[in-house]
């Protein structure tokens, strides 16, 4: 399903809209250009999950990824974007998160798509000039099997 938002607080609710709808064990790629919102988005979600301060999530750019604690799971967020090949990966235990009962969200996931389960959600943003983005919400054999790709 594709959606345009007109601003970062629409993002940021369109985020919300899909947190509302995953489920713990849920892989969510994000896939866009820098400043596309991914990171808006990502605290959407975070604000869904019940994450205090959802409002100070940012990328984890130099540090791979940062655990945020929710009021029912655990948000793992990841940021590809400093990775020069999914090699880079060996020594962070990504699998340890993408496979536990937490939530990831990684952003810059095509810098790496090969490490991300078959089972995923995927977000693509692209710019559409000044606060206007498109973001298509697709299912790649999503586990959930429950989630709608409409999330309005």
């Amino acid at each position: 399903m594709r959606y345009v938002t007109k601003s970062p607080e629409q993002t940021l609710k369109l985020g919300y809209r899909l947190g509302k709808k995953i489920k713990s064990g849920n892989v969510v790629a994000l896939i866009g250009e820098l400043g596309a919102g991914k990171t808006v988005f990502t605290k959407g979600i975070a604000k869904a999950l019940g994450v205090k301060g959802y409002e100070y999530v940012n990328s984890p750019s130099f540090v791979i990824v940062k655990v945020y604690r929710a009021k029912k799971t655990s948000l793992y967020h990841f940021d590809f974007y400093r990775l020069k090949s999914s090699s880079d990966l060996a020594t962070v235990g990504y699998e340890d998160y993408f496979y536990s009962d937490g939530v990831s969200v990684v952003e810059w996931a095509d810098r790496a798509m090969d490490v991300l389960p078959d089972k995923h959600i995927s977000v693509k943003f692209k710019h559409l000039g000044n606060n206007k983005r498109e973001i298509a919400v697709e299912k790649s054999k999503c586990k959930n099997k429950k989630l709608q790709y409409k999330i309005f």
